[in-house]
């Protein structure tokens, strides 16, 4: 087919990570970017045979995101505020890019503070790369895509 372009899906391992005020280091891995609607299930008296499905609470799951540990405690000290009783809500993105590196999408979420924070699994038997992990909560999500 003459002039057509081809589409191929993006690959997962191509991605950076944006929160506001924070320099964050690569990430290996990003998970929880995802939203549910609670199902109602409604019927009036007077209906015969079934029930209405109606839209009910939206719900926003809670985005992981794992990297190798570094110097920085940008992320640790941002937890420590939310463990200090003083929340620092940031927004953010997951920006996916192309084989070429540029931006091609962005997962946007909104009003996000550390719910958790993990610390590496020791292990002198081990050579592994010592990892830590980051729980975001957030109030909502937006995808957007070039």
């Amino acid at each position: 087919m003459a002039g057509s372009t081809r589409n191929d899906p993006y690959k997962v391992f191509n991605f950076i990570v944006e929160i506001d005020g924070i320099a964050a280091a690569g990430f290996t891995e990003c998970s929880g970017l995802s939203t549910t609607t609670d199902v109602i299930d409604y019927r009036e008296g007077n209906e015969r045979g079934g029930t209405r499905k109606l839209p009910g609470l939206t719900k926003y799951t809670n985005i992981v995101l794992k990297r190798g540990m570094t110097r920085s405690r940008d992320l640790w000290n941002w937890r420590k505020t939310v463990i200090d009783g003083v929340v620092e809500r940031k927004s953010g993105a997951i920006v996916l890019l192309a084989d070429d590196h540029s931006r091609v999408g962005r997962f946007l979420f909104r009003n996000g503070w550390p719910a958790k924070w993990e610390g590496p699994v020791l292990n002198a038997k081990s050579s592994e790369v010592a990892i830590e992990t980051l729980e975001i909560a957030h109030e909502g999500l937006d995808v957007e895509f070039e």
